[in-house]
């Protein structure tokens, strides 16, 4: 893949992609947190998702190795992978082909493993995250970039057991502002202050193939 769409994008965004030698290299120190299914991933200029799109293969192929003997087990955990993994980026088209690839990735995985036996509910449940978690912003002001900028929101996606998700929603702003003092802070194990953003939004748990219903709620 070359690493520019147009040298006009080059001058006005600054937009060069990461060769994939280099992202392999980058992830490579952090291998294991990228093998781990629940670490959190956020490229806050993530452009059509190259390292997002590594990150989650990964993931995919430790959940494939652990669960593809057991479908529900394999679904649920592929879920989490997916969840994990946060974006923001600029430009509308490369955030649409972003969550294009990312979707893509999880399809083929999903699809060569249990053929006929995929769920359609999985993949609507994959879309709706994918929606969720890859946001069209600018990480330096923290607003999203559509005609009425609105503050970055994320969702966070919480595993409760017997396949429940609770899902949460958060201002980006407050979860990287850190001196707030009307916020929460607790102490790490090695007893630094620790800081908890207050939820702009809380949703009853629900089944991970059911978790667009939550929209609805």
């Amino acid at each position: 893949m070359s690493q520019i769409k147009s040298k006009k994008r080059v001058a006005d965004h600054g937009e060069v992609f990461t060769s994939a030698r280099e992202i392999n290299a980058m992830l490579d120190l952090v291998n294991q947190e990228t093998e781990n299914i629940e670490s959190t991933f956020l490229e806050p200029a993530c452009g059509s998702g190259n390292f997002l799109s590594e990150i989650l293969s990964r993931k995919l192929n430790v959940v494939r190795e652990r669960y593809r003997k057991n479908q529900l087990e394999y679904e649920r955990y592929a879920f989490i992978a997916v969840s994990s993994i946060y974006g923001i980026e600029l430009l509308e088209d490369n955030v649409k082909e972003c969550k294009s690839n990312l979707f893509q990735l999880f399809s083929t995985h999903y699809k060569t493993i249990f053929k006929k036996n995929c769920k359609d509910k999985l993949l609507k449940s994959i879309k709706y995250i994918l929606e969720k978690n890859i946001i069209c912003g600018d990480a330096l002001t923290l607003n999203t970039t559509n005609l009425n900028p609105t503050p970055i929101t994320f969702s966070q996606w919480s595993s409760l057991g017997s396949n429940k998700i609770k899902r949460k929603d958060f201002c980006y702003k407050s979860m990287i502002n850190q001196t707030s003092p009307s916020e929460l802070q607790l102490f790490s194990d090695l007893g630094e202050v620790q800081y908890i953003p207050t939820p702009v939004k809380d949703y009853p748990p629900l089944h991970f193939l059911y978790i667009s219903d939550a929209e609805s709620n």
